[in-house]
């Protein structure tokens, strides 16, 4: 987290390549304590900030992956936002759970299915407060790169209309 007001500079190409295997490894220790201690271990992050594990299917492959993110509890909803640490390329599963919405959400030792979309610009501008309120590096991350980071409403799906057969 920087300074009110400081400014980082944008990633280089360079310190993508680096950081990007740092996450990934990151990303997938937190994935197995969260799933062997039911998120007693690895449920939150720095500031407080609740994780969850959501698998989503590969865009083209339709393997199931799953990745730990920062999340916000929104009534039902869930809200991801794929920041990426401001890098200059949105995440691999921003881009997986655009051609697959459907994805699967665990929260503690509870899991749901549901379906995601992106928030429209209005969305987001009413989400974001909340957002930066639960993480605050959010602001720096936007900030640090020229692409709008996306953020992301899971929902749990239409089951449709309850009929009696």
């Amino acid at each position: 987290m920087s300074e009110p007001g400081l400014k980082l500079a944008p990633w280089s190409r360079t310190q993508e390549r680096l950081v990007s295997p740092v996450i990934h490894l990151m990303t997938w220790l937190n994935v197995w304590i969260y799933r062997l201690t039911g998120g007693r271990l690895g449920g939150t992050f720095l500031q407080g900030a609740p994780i969850c594990l959501v698998t989503v299917k590969g865009k083209r492959s339709g393997t199931p992956r799953t990745i730990a993110l920062l999340y916000l509890a929104a009534g039902d909803d869930v809200v991801l936002v794929a920041s990426k640490g401001g890098m200059s390329h949105h995440p691999a599963w921003y881009h997986k759970m655009t051609a697959n919405p459907d994805v699967e959400v665990q929260i503690g030792s509870t899991t749901r299915r549901m379906r995601a979309r992106r928030a429209s610009a209005a969305e987001k501008a009413a989400l974001w407060p909340r957002l930066v309120a639960m993480y605050r590096d959010y602001d720096d991350y936007q900030a640090r790169t020229t692409r709008d980071i996306p953020v992301m409403i899971l929902s749990i799906p239409d089951q449709g209309p309850v009929t009696d057969r």
